[in-house]
């Protein structure tokens, strides 16, 4: 499985990148925020990749944060939310279809192409918590790259706002558990949740 592609654009049309990686040009779809964001042509741009296998083809979607790629991970968890339809939504921008989604928005969602009311509601009742965890994930991730911390998971969580000795008790048990921080933080907010 492809996971990410680091190579040079070839050209860039109808949310398509065409990414030139020794020698292959892979097509890889895109939405609209990473499209508008993409380099000149001749120019070197990395992607976090996501390929599905189908009986009868082969796609790459792309996208600039592990974030995002998550998020469209989720989005195709839903039954009825295709490709088409998951890159559509994240053209949303990835913050406002997380908070859509949180806060029950389906106007919102439904602003996507080929999303309509049936689907964003649907949308809503299979990710609320699902993607209220990974906001929690990615804000404490971002939290923890913007400043240099001692201890990164408790720090993370208290960052989220848990009290010190319940982040370390949760830490404790979460770095038995885990090798990956991200892994740890997801454990950890389990923990601190029951």
């Amino acid at each position: 499985m492809i996971g990410r592609l680091n190579g040079t654009l070839l050209e860039a049309s109808g949310g398509i990148a065409v990414i030139n990686v020794g020698g292959v040009g892979y097509e890889v779809f895109v939405p609209d925020p990473v499209y508008l964001q993409l380099p000149l042509p001749g120019e070197s741009v990395e992607l976090y990749v996501r390929m599905m296998v189908r009986e009868d083809s082969i796609t790459l979607c792309g996208f600039w944060t592990a974030y995002q790629r998550r998020l469209f991970d989720l989005l195709l968890g839903v039954s009825g939310c295709g490709v088409k339809s998951a890159l559509s939504l994240l053209g949303l921008g990835e913050d406002t279809v997380a908070t859509a989604i949180a806060g029950s928005d389906g106007r919102m969602l439904a602003r996507a192409t080929g999303v309509g009311a049936k689907l964003a509601e649907k949308i809503i009742i299979d990710l609320k918590g699902k993607v209220s965890e990974e906001q929690l994930i990615h804000r404490a991730t971002s939290t923890r790259a913007a400043v240099k911390f001692d201890d990164e998971l408790v720090d993370a969580l208290l960052a989220l706002g848990y009290r010190r000795n319940e982040a370390e008790t949760a830490a404790d048990k979460a770095r038995g558990q885990a090798d990956t921080v991200e892994e740890q933080i997801r454990l950890a907010l389990r923990e601190l949740r029951n």
